[in-house]
């Protein structure tokens, strides 16, 4: 795990604390959700070895689970910035930038200074997936993505920029997602008599459970960025805007139903396509947010949960710009 972070000055006491304060501090019992005021050794052990452990099992898991099943070749790179209208590359930041702030913050907890626990954020969040990228590159299925890890450098940077600038995030990325509706109408093969249909497919490719619906329905799936404008203005009106409303930009893709086409094979050599006027195309959001982290509430535990809830950016109304040269306005979107 990322140890070689953390240097041997630092550690024992935190960034904003001198040594006399920290003599000074009472010794009253430590809540279970209250950040530690200087280096806890226990949190700080604890944490890393649940997340060596955490990571070593993972890994392991993806690898029987998931890699094994398909054949293995030498390290080999594979260019897919046009799959999926770039929609997995957001997905990557995404994931990079909340493996980045949860570590991050879990070391802050452990009393580990604010600046050395923003670079470990930085370095788990990297760590996880890079080894990722590795398994891909020794797989024929795929191979290891530049795109995907530029995507992902750029999810965690997003996070450790902002805390060395202004020691909080003021620019979040968020998703949600809907399952579209997919018709169920017959499509016959080119090649055969075999049939199959649209809903039949998008089961097949992206699933139907709910976390399949969350993390690989690309075409229900929106990535945002959520600002909060209340933090950049240096003299705010009162109350206004609120301290804990953003305003959000998103992305998402419609009528996608392969990598790079609208075609494909089925595991018996049936050949099908979509019909012809089902377009595949980006879309562009513009919308409200909350940042539940901003929202004012005396109980630390409930800080935890708003921390995990930020990872979905609010239903809102939503005006949405497309490739297709459509202007639409949606009452209620996620």
């Amino acid at each position: 795990m990322p140890l070689f972070l953390i240097g041997n000055k630092g550690i024992a006491q935190s960034d904003s604390l001198s040594d006399e304060t920290i003599l000074a501090l009472p010794t009253t019992k430590l809540g279970f959700f209250e950040r530690a005021p200087t280096f806890n050794a226990t949190r700080f052990w604890s944490l890393t070895a649940t997340g060596a452990v955490g990571y070593t099992g993972v890994t392991l898991g993806l690898d029987q689970a998931w890699y094994a099943n398909y054949p293995r070749s030498r390290f080999h790179t594979f260019d897919d910035w046009h799959g999926w209208r770039q929609m997995d590359k957001f997905g990557h930041a995404m994931t990079t930038y909340f493996e980045s702030k949860w570590a991050g913050q879990l070391y802050q907890w452990a009393g580990v200074p604010h600046q050395k626990a923003a670079w470990v954020g930085f370095g788990t969040g990297m760590l996880f997936q890079t080894t990722l990228e590795m398994l891909d590159g020794f797989s024929t299925q795929w191979g290891f993505s530049a795109g995907d890890m530029v995507f992902n450098l750029g999810g965690a940077s997003l996070y450790l920029g902002q805390e060395l600038l202004w020691k909080e995030q003021r620019i979040l990325l968020k998703m949600s997602a809907h399952r579209p509706n997919y018709s169920t109408q017959s499509l016959q093969a080119s090649n055969s008599n075999a049939t199959t249909s649209l809903s039949a497919r998008a089961n097949n490719l992206f699933g139907s459970s709910p976390a399949e619906l969350l993390f690989k329905e690309y075409n229900g799936q929106t990535i945002w960025l959520s600002v909060n404008i209340a933090s950049f203005l240096r003299s705010p009106p009162h109350n206004f805007p609120p301290k804990w409303v953003n305003v959000a930009v998103g992305y998402g893709i419609e009528n996608v139903y392969g990598a790079e086409r609208n075609s494909w094979t089925d595991d018996a050599g049936n050949h099908f396509e979509a019909p012809v006027g089902l377009t595949r195309h980006s879309q562009f959001y513009l919308s409200l947010d909350i940042d539940f982290e901003r929202i004012p509430t005396k109980h630390k535990w409930l800080k935890t949960v708003f921390s995990i809830l930020n990872i979905f950016k609010i239903p809102f109304p939503a005006l949405e710009v497309n490739t297709l040269g459509q202007i639409q306005f949606h009452p209620f979107y996620f």
